[in-house]
């Protein structure tokens, strides 16, 4: 089948809800240094960013500042213990499996564009069934830079055999929004994601309330062709 369209899309808070597992990777940390957890719905608009960001605003929520070796020193120990428990309560966005396929049967191909390390993104489709589904997964070590740098979406594309010019960027966040922007790539923004800015005052070309809009949305932007 012709691919028609690259779809490319954030991973946390757009294709599978992970706060669950990475808030309890941030609280297994913050409690062995002797800080309280962070609620689970608080810290939600702190993932986006990476692990390192994410432990420092949990740090900084708890009025503790670490230094550059510390926070080294956390962050792999963060990566650690998520690694291992990557997919305990982690689960794909309700909607999502059937607009895939969905959209599949219309000739689109997939891909995920993250600022999750690679292995980390690959090791949780893995685990969730949905390494399969895309033609590339590339996280913010897979080209040494992260969203919103346009490089990474670009590149993405170009590792997926996709075109920038029949591409579309699915995200929660404004580093989502702004390397698709940068790129010169239509974006959809996914309202039930994780952001501190809500997606809808970042002005995406469409929003989405659910995974089951998304077949719409993507033909809005990227109508199908007229059969001769």
């Amino acid at each position: 089948m012709r691919i028609s369209s690259t779809i490319v899309f954030d991973l946390d808070g757009t294709l599978v809800d992970t706060a669950p597992d990475l808030i309890s990777a941030l609280n297994h940390i913050l409690q062995r240094e002797g800080l309280r957890p962070v609620p689970l719905a608080s810290a939600r608009k702190m993932i986006g960013h990476g692990a390192r960001k994410l432990l420092e605003r949990g740090l900084e929520a708890e009025g503790r500042f670490a230094s550059p070796a510390d926070m080294d020193r956390l962050t792999t120990d963060f990566i650690d213990f998520y690694a291992e428990n990557i997919a305990v309560e982690s689960r794909p966005f309700e909607g999502l499996e059937a607009a895939l396929d969905e959209l599949a049967e219309r000739g689109c191909q997939f891909a995920v564009c993250t600022n999750k390390l690679e292995f980390l993104s690959k090791r949780l489709l893995d685990q969730l069934g949905l390494s399969s589904r895309f033609a590339a997964i590339c996280g913010a070590d897979t080209f040494g830079v992260a969203k919103p740098d346009p490089t990474i979406l670009r590149q993405t594309i170009a590792q997926a055999g996709g075109e920038i010019g029949a591409a579309i960027m699915v995200g929660d966040a404004g580093t989502d929004v702004g390397a698709a922007r940068r790129a010169g790539v239509p974006v959809i923004g996914c309202t039930f994601g994780y952001t501190d800015v809500p997606i809808a005052e970042l002005n995406p070309d469409h929003l989405i309330d659910h995974m089951r809009e998304l077949p719409a949305a993507v033909a809005a932007l990227r109508p199908a062709p007229k059969s001769a």
